[in-house]
C-alpha cells in the first residue's frame, strides 16, 4: 500500500485477542529472557484503565469518508462505509464491521476523561 508516495506493508496479527492479551503476552514474553539480554526490558509495568481510545469521533459522513479512504480494502466496500449502513448500526448499537460487538449506551460519569467532562457540549453531536 501506498500513503504519501511511501510504501507502507502491514502485518496481521492472527492470535491478538485483545490489547490487554497483547500487554500480558509482552509482558511475560520479556520477563522470561535471560538478564544478559539487555536489549528487552524487563521493568514493566502494566496500568489497567489507563487510557480511552476515541476512534470514530466523527459524524456519519465522516465515518463514511475514513473507511472509503483509510480502511483495509475489505470494509472500504459500500457494504460497510454507506451511509445508510452506518447509520443502522449505530441505531441497532452493533459493531461497524459485523464482527459480532454490541454496544450499549452508557452515561458519562466521573470514570470519563476530565477533558471530555469539560468539553461535553462540543462533543455532544457524537454523544447518543
Amino acid at each position: 500500500m501506498k500513503v504519501h508516495g511511501r510504501e507502507l506493508e502491514f502485518q496481521k496479527k492472527k492470535n491478538l485477542y485483545s490489547i490487554d492479551f497483547m500487554r500480558q503476552k509482552v509482558k511475560s514474553k520479556n520477563l522470561n529472557y535471560n538478564f544478559l539480554r539487555l536489549d528487552k526490558e524487563k521493568n514493566i509495568q502494566i496500568f489497567n484503565d489507563a487510557g480511552w481510545h476515541f476512534n470514530n469521533i466523527l459524524d456519519i459522513k465522516n465515518i463514511s469518508i475514513k473507511l472509503k479512504t483509510f480502511a483495509h480494502n475489505e470494509f472500504s466496500n459500500e457494504k460497510y462505509s454507506s451511509i445508510k449502513a452506518i447509520e443502522d448500526n449505530i441505531k441497532k448499537k452493533i459493531d461497524l464491521f459485523g464482527r459480532g460487538h454490541n454496544y450499549k449506551k452508557v452515561n458519562i460519569d466521573s470514570t470519563f476523561p476530565k477533558y471530555l467532562k469539560d468539553n461535553i457540549i462540543k462533543y455532544a453531536k457524537f454523544i447518543i
